[in-house]
């Protein structure tokens, strides 16, 4: 099972799966004091601001869903069953299927709606929760200028899974050099 682009919060704030939402808040509010404290000491120029506004919004956004159980499980099934339906797809692809189109249609769909919500909605929505914005000193002009951050790393993570995806390899073209060779001289003969 390869989930290298499909955001593990988990991971994110290095918990456990069967983690308490206290463990949840404790990793959280350590990670962000961490960051903030290497905000303060750098010298802050375009990119390591966009790089210090992505984290924070990924580390808001896993504190966001991960507190909270059921927003908990809801994140964990979207994120399994994206990675099951690729793992499907992928499989009816090899083997000529006649699934393979439809199990395409469906990971296409699963995928733009689990990247939307948990890559870019959350994380904005992440900011406005009072928790978040107690710990990260998150306000109205990160989030503006957070949105077009969000949007690129979104769009950078499906690039990535679909990169690896059966329909992203381009087939090499089938030419009939012969026949090409005739045609050519036909045209310029007149």
């Amino acid at each position: 099972m390869n989930d290298r682009g499909y955001v593990n919060y988990f991971e994110i704030l290095e918990l456990d799966h069967d983690c308490k939402p206290g463990e949840v808040r404790k990793n959280y509010k350590k990670k962000m004091k961490d960051l903030l404290v290497e905000i303060s000491r750098s010298n802050l120029n375009q990119e390591r601001r966009n790089h210090f506004l992505l984290d924070i919004a990924r580390y808001n956004a896993a504190f966001y869903i991960l507190r909270d159980n059921e927003r908990r499980e809801k994140y964990w099934q979207d994120r399994s069953t994206v990675i099951e339906l690729e793992e499907s797809w992928r499989e009816a692809s090899e083997t000529n299927s006649n699934d393979a189109e439809r199990l395409r249609r469906s990971y296409e769909a699963a995928l733009r709606h689990f990247l939307s919500t948990y890559l870019e909605e959350y994380m904005l929505v992440a900011g406005r929760d009072v928790e978040c914005v107690e710990a990260s000193n998150w306000d109205v002009a990160h989030e503006r200028h957070a949105g077009p951050i969000l949007r690129h790393y979104r769009q950078r993570m499906h690039q990535e899974i679909l990169e690896r995806l059966p329909f992203y390899a381009v087939t090499k073209p089938k030419v009939d050099w012969e026949e090409r060779t005739r045609t050519v001289a036909n045209i310029l003969a007149g």
